[in-house]
């Protein structure tokens, strides 16, 4: 390993025993195949499965894997339709497993992250059975105070580059600027402190750089 890996494995490792002791259920591997042969272990093949938007997720290959293995998929890209695509989007509320990526993650074990429509973030406080949340190892940050400035001014900045039909401030400069439209991306901000139930939540930290 490099000094790099050898920083993300022992720092990644730490980060998982204190997301435990929030009731976290979670694991440090090394690369992004070790995090798709994890995740695939954690998603039960009798439950339906859905996502959020994750950049991550197609990273280490998961979605293409899910179909491949014929596992029971909750897609809202293949809506037909806007009024299909908001249909599956709350359905998925309801489905076995859930997939995302965080925004940030404490050194201490707390989830943090931004939403524009919110109904990644409604997932993750309520509905489906289980969370699994991918996240690379440069998702982890010191402080609350540290995961909201990485939430607010670089991962929403840079997700809105993703989003041709939204033409806020930040898609022009890629600097927040606090706006008030309808068309943001930052509605919604969630602290998750513990996982409740214990377990419910699952994290998968990866020793390389992931998402955005």
């Amino acid at each position: 390993m490099n000094p790099k890996e050898l920083f993300y494995k022992k720092s990644g490792i730490k980060v998982c025993e204190n997301l435990k002791k929030h009731f976290f259920d979670a694991y440090y591997v090394d690369t992004k195949e070790d995090a798709l042969k994890k995740s695939l272990e954690l998603i039960s093949k009798q439950d339906s499965v859905s996502w959020g938007g994750t950049i991550t997720m197609e990273q280490i290959g998961l979605k293409q894997a899910l179909i491949d293995n014929n596992y029971i998929i909750i897609d809202r890209d293949t809506a037909k339709s806007p009024e299909e695509r908001v249909e599956l989007m709350h359905k998925a509320l309801s489905c076995g497993t859930y997939i995302m990526s965080a925004n940030a993650i404490t050194s201490d074990g707390q989830l943090f992250n931004i939403d524009g429509n919110g109904n990644r973030v409604a997932a993750l406080c309520y509905g489906p059975k289980n969370i699994l949340v991918i996240a690379g190892m440069n998702k982890v940050v010191k402080t609350v105070e540290d995961a909201y400035n990485r939430a607010r001014n670089f991962a929403a900045p840079a997700n809105k580059q993703r989003f041709e039909n939204i033409q806020t401030p930040c898609e022009t400069t890629g600097q927040c600027a606090n706006c008030v439209r309808e068309d943001s991306i930052c509605n919604q901000f969630v602290l998750t402190r513990l996982s409740h139930p214990k377990n419910r939540i699952k994290v998968i930290l990866v020793g390389e750089d992931l998402g955005l």
